[in-house]
């Protein structure tokens, strides 16, 4: 068939990882080709090994994942052919490598282990029917995993590249410190003057002389008076002024 299996083009989470990528899954491939009965399998090999597969004749000969590091290439997700038709509601990607729970089943239930190393890989779908494979597509182009880094090959160190970045960050840093502290003792010498002002406005106010003009002098008592005893005051009776000629 002219189908070519490949990765989806849309953006995916963990599309390819270290041990497994995500293809897309054929739909509309089969028709015509596949029976009730039938089963649509993945062949997965290394690149280098793939035109060196052989289409098993029959499930007993399907090689299991357990020998890809002997075999070079295994079958795996085998599907009812109806959920590949064009009237299927099946999901529209298919994950290599995902179940981890299946490293050491036999070859009588197909397991779709991780993948022991990045590959590179090409697949291809087989539609297998009771007397053997009756249709399949093109291998995949290689299909590259991500390869995670070994712990002793990462530089706990800073490089000398980033010490540049590091003096203008400290720059900045301290730039922004002066600017902030400026701000600040501008503001509070302008919260103490209004303070200062209020102040002087009140001891002002205190320091005024205020003289009391509701209530009249004391009179001087005239000569020939007292008290005695205190609280009874009298006067000595005066001799009249002499009289004046005009």
């Amino acid at each position: 068939l002219p189908y070519v299996p490949h990765v989806p083009p849309m953006a995916l989470l963990g599309k390819v990882t270290a041990t497994t990528f995500t293809l897309e899954r054929p739909r509309c491939v089969f028709d015509g080709h596949a029976d009730a009965s039938d089963a649509v399998w993945l062949a997965v090999a290394f690149a280098n090994a793939s035109a060196a597969f052989r289409n098993p004749l029959s499930r007993a000969d399907v090689p299991p994942y357990k020998q890809l590091p002997t075999a070079r290439s295994y079958m795996t997700l085998e599907t009812a052919a109806a959920a590949y038709s064009c009237s299927a509601p099946s999901p529209p990607v298919l994950r290599v490598g995902a179940d981890t729970a299946c490293r050491d089943q036999g070859r009588q239930d197909p397991c779709n282990g991780p993948l022991p190393s990045p590959g590179p890989y090409r697949v291809k779908f087989l539609l297998m029917g009771c007397r053997g494979p009756k249709a399949e597509t093109r291998w995949s182009e290689p299909i590259l995993l991500h390869s995670a880094v070994s712990p002793s090959t990462i530089d706990p160190a800073p490089t000398r590249r980033g010490s540049a970045v590091v003096v203008i960050a400290s720059i900045l840093a301290s730039l922004g410190a002066v600017l902030a502290t400026a701000v600040l003792g501008a503001v509070g010498a302008k919260v103490w003057g209004s303070l200062c002002h209020q102040d002087l406005g009140t001891n002002a106010f205190i320091r005024r002389s205020y003289r009391t003009h509701h209530i009249p002098p004391a009179l001087p008592l005239p000569p020939g008076c007292g008290c005695s005893p205190p609280g009874l005051c009298r006067c000595a009776p005066q001799p009249p002024a002499p009289c004046q000629r005009i």
